[in-house]
Protein backbone atom coordinates (compact mmCIF):
# COMPACT_ATOMS: atom_id res chain seq x y z
CA UNK A 1 0.00 0.00 0.00
CA UNK A 2 2.67 2.43 1.20
CA UNK A 3 5.19 1.59 -1.92
CA UNK A 4 2.04 2.43 -4.01
CA UNK A 5 1.58 5.81 -2.62
CA UNK A 6 4.72 6.22 -3.10
CA UNK A 7 4.86 5.48 -6.94
CA UNK A 8 2.08 7.22 -7.67
CA UNK A 9 3.39 10.26 -6.16
CA UNK A 10 6.52 10.17 -7.83
CA UNK A 11 3.98 9.47 -11.00
CA UNK A 12 2.80 12.83 -9.95
CA UNK A 13 5.83 14.48 -9.32
CA UNK A 14 7.00 13.34 -13.04
CA UNK A 15 3.50 15.03 -14.44
CA UNK A 16 3.92 18.41 -12.35
CA UNK A 17 7.64 18.70 -13.37
CA UNK A 18 6.85 18.09 -16.86
CA UNK A 19 4.22 20.33 -16.99
CA UNK A 20 5.92 22.99 -15.27
CA UNK A 21 8.82 22.46 -17.42
CA UNK A 22 6.23 22.86 -20.83
CA UNK A 23 4.57 25.66 -19.22
CA UNK A 24 7.69 28.18 -18.35
CA UNK A 25 6.67 27.66 -14.67
CA UNK A 26 8.98 27.13 -11.65
CA UNK A 27 8.52 25.28 -8.17
CA UNK A 28 10.02 22.78 -6.02
CA UNK A 29 9.54 18.61 -5.86
CA UNK A 30 6.64 19.61 -3.29
CA UNK A 31 4.46 21.78 -6.17
CA UNK A 32 5.28 19.47 -8.64
CA UNK A 33 3.70 16.79 -6.54
CA UNK A 34 1.00 18.79 -5.56
CA UNK A 35 0.35 19.78 -9.52
CA UNK A 36 0.54 16.70 -10.78
CA UNK A 37 -1.96 15.12 -8.88
CA UNK A 38 -4.68 17.93 -9.10
CA UNK A 39 -3.37 17.61 -12.72
CA UNK A 40 -4.22 14.03 -12.81
CA UNK A 41 -8.01 14.61 -11.42
CA UNK A 42 -8.58 17.92 -14.07
CA UNK A 43 -7.27 16.17 -17.18
CA UNK A 44 -9.17 12.61 -16.36
CA UNK A 45 -12.01 14.76 -15.85
CA UNK A 46 -11.59 16.64 -18.91
CA UNK A 47 -10.63 13.49 -20.84
CA UNK A 48 -13.96 11.76 -19.48
CA UNK A 49 -15.94 15.12 -20.70
CA UNK A 50 -14.21 14.90 -24.19
CA UNK A 51 -14.81 10.78 -24.76
CA UNK A 52 -10.92 10.15 -24.77
CA UNK A 53 -10.25 6.96 -23.27
CA UNK A 54 -6.98 5.91 -21.78
CA UNK A 55 -5.46 3.20 -19.77
CA UNK A 56 -6.15 4.47 -16.25
CA UNK A 57 -2.40 2.85 -14.30
CA UNK A 58 0.96 3.63 -15.08
CA UNK A 59 0.57 4.13 -19.02
CA UNK A 60 1.86 6.82 -21.43
CA UNK A 61 -1.56 7.47 -21.47
CA UNK A 62 -2.57 8.60 -18.01
CA UNK A 63 0.91 10.18 -17.68
CA UNK A 64 -0.21 12.62 -21.09
CA UNK A 65 -3.65 12.85 -19.31
CA UNK A 66 -2.17 14.05 -16.02
CA UNK A 67 0.62 16.32 -17.67
CA UNK A 68 -2.66 18.17 -19.87
CA UNK A 69 -4.63 18.98 -16.92
CA UNK A 70 -1.22 20.05 -14.68
CA UNK A 71 -0.86 22.50 -17.39
CA UNK A 72 -4.68 23.76 -17.41
CA UNK A 73 -4.23 24.12 -13.53
CA UNK A 74 -0.93 26.15 -13.75
CA UNK A 75 -2.88 28.02 -16.50
CA UNK A 76 -5.68 28.74 -14.37
CA UNK A 77 -3.55 29.45 -10.95
CA UNK A 78 -1.66 32.27 -13.61
CA UNK A 79 -5.26 33.60 -14.15
CA UNK A 80 -6.22 33.99 -10.90
CA UNK A 81 -2.63 35.53 -10.40
CA UNK A 82 -3.80 38.06 -13.28
CA UNK A 83 -7.19 39.15 -11.66
CA UNK A 84 -5.77 39.77 -8.11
Amino acid sequence: MLTNLLLWALFGALAGWIAGKLMGSSGGIVTNIILGIIGSVVGGFVAGLLGINYNEGFSIGALLVAIAGACIVIWIVRLLRKSA
